[in-house]
């Protein structure tokens, strides 16, 4: 029996939204990143971006767990000799772009290089609770479903 490997012409993605209002980041990043790369699928082929397309809304509204939202620190280097910025997770959530804590937890669980960078190219992160992709017909993904410790109270 010889190994399946699919081809990109092959491959059939989907549309997937999921409401992130309530559920915790790091679950919900690993599942989109599973999602993102096409490891749910039975023809996964780790070398062609297999994966459905994700729309997550309500990402302002994800929670962390513990103490992360005052502890976790996010550095940037701004390419200057000594200019590192940091923020914390409150910090970023509060501000004008909160959808940026789900983006960067889903983008550290995606392998880096070209392959990776399509695969995030096919996340859309919106931070309220509409999108502009109705007319892809989107199937809803429920996350909270799947197990009890996917949701937190806020």
């Amino acid at each position: 029996m010889k190994t399946f490997s699919a081809k990109p012409a092959e491959v059939q993605k989907k549309w997937v939204v999921i409401d992130a209002k309530g559920l915790v980041v790091g679950r919900l990043a690993s599942l989109v990143a599973m999602r993102l790369r096409g490891k749910h699928l039975p023809i996964f082929t780790p070398h062609v971006d297999c994966g459905d397309n994700v729309i997550i809304v309500n990402a302002a509204h994800a929670v962390l767990t513990g103490r992360k939202r005052e502890q976790k620190v996010y550095h940037k280097h701004t390419g200057y000799v000594g200019h590192v910025k940091s923020h914390t997770a409150r910090q970023i959530l509060e501000g004008r772009f909160p959808e940026r804590v789900l983006e960067k937890a889903v983008e550290r669980m995606i392998p880096r290089g070209p392959l990776g960078r399509v695969q995030m190219g096919n996340l859309r992160v919106y931070g309220g609770p509409d999108h502009p992709h109705e007319a892809q017909s989107p199937e809803k993904l429920d996350i909270a479903k799947l197990n009890r410790k996917n949701t937190r109270a806020a």
